[in-house]
């Protein structure tokens, strides 16, 4: 037999069992991926789903409560978008993969100010694509509800801190990446400004 031929046998051969293992590798990849995004979506859920049971039965009071960190601030909801998640305080990596998340340096619900809440695009936020002005938005605590009617939304850098600066009266903020759709680290940011009204007869049922 030619030794070149033996040689080109072999060097096919390599190169099979190479394509073989990298393709194996993909698969795996690929299988770990979508099992960690199930729990993901899985776990997201399950969060949800206790800790609104557990908020629907807690009694309702007049008196402030201490709010610590990961701690359940209420329930928010945009009828109109079919949006509803439990809001929590913070906005670490662990909080947003499971609720919307307060941000500690902004007002509670209720008090003036205004209250800067995130969220992610590709979850809890993802609706927000379709928000326009005059949408109703409520926050219900064990202080209350509290409704809010949007005014404007625009798109900044992240590197834009105004959108969380104090306000004198009550407002809302809602932050969350954009473009809704991009793929990777997104390079801007979704915002929403609503403002607190007198009573939900005055919200706006678009």
């Amino acid at each position: 037999m030619n030794p070149d031929g033996r040689a080109t046998r072999r060097t096919r051969r390599t190169r099979a069992s190479i394509l073989r293992g990298v393709y194996c590798l993909f698969l795996a990849a690929g299988i770990l991926l979508l099992g960690y995004a199930g729990y993901v979506v899985a776990d997201a859920h399950a969060y949800q789903a206790i800790e609104q049971s557990r908020f629907e039965t807690v009694s309702r009071s007049e008196t402030p409560h201490l709010v610590m960190q990961d701690g359940v601030i209420g329930e928010m909801e945009v009828p109109r978008l079919a949006l509803k998640a439990i809001v929590v305080q913070g906005d670490s990596p662990r909080i947003l993969r499971r609720a919307v998340g307060h941000i500690p340096e902004t007002a509670l619900p209720g008090e003036s100010g205004n209250v800067a809440l995130t969220g992610h695009r590709d979850s809890f936020f993802r609706p927000l694509r379709h928000i326009r002005a005059g949408d109703a938005i409520t926050l219900k605590t064990r202080q209350g509800d509290f409704q809010y009617q949007v005014e404007s939304t625009e798109v900044v850098p992240p590197s834009d801190v105004q959108v969380l600066r104090a306000s004198s009266g009550h407002t809302l903020t809602l932050i969350t990446c954009f473009p809704f759709y991009y793929v990777g680290a997104a390079p801007s940011r979704f915002i929403v400004h609503a403002r607190e009204v007198g009573s939900p007869a005055q919200l706006s049922h678009n």
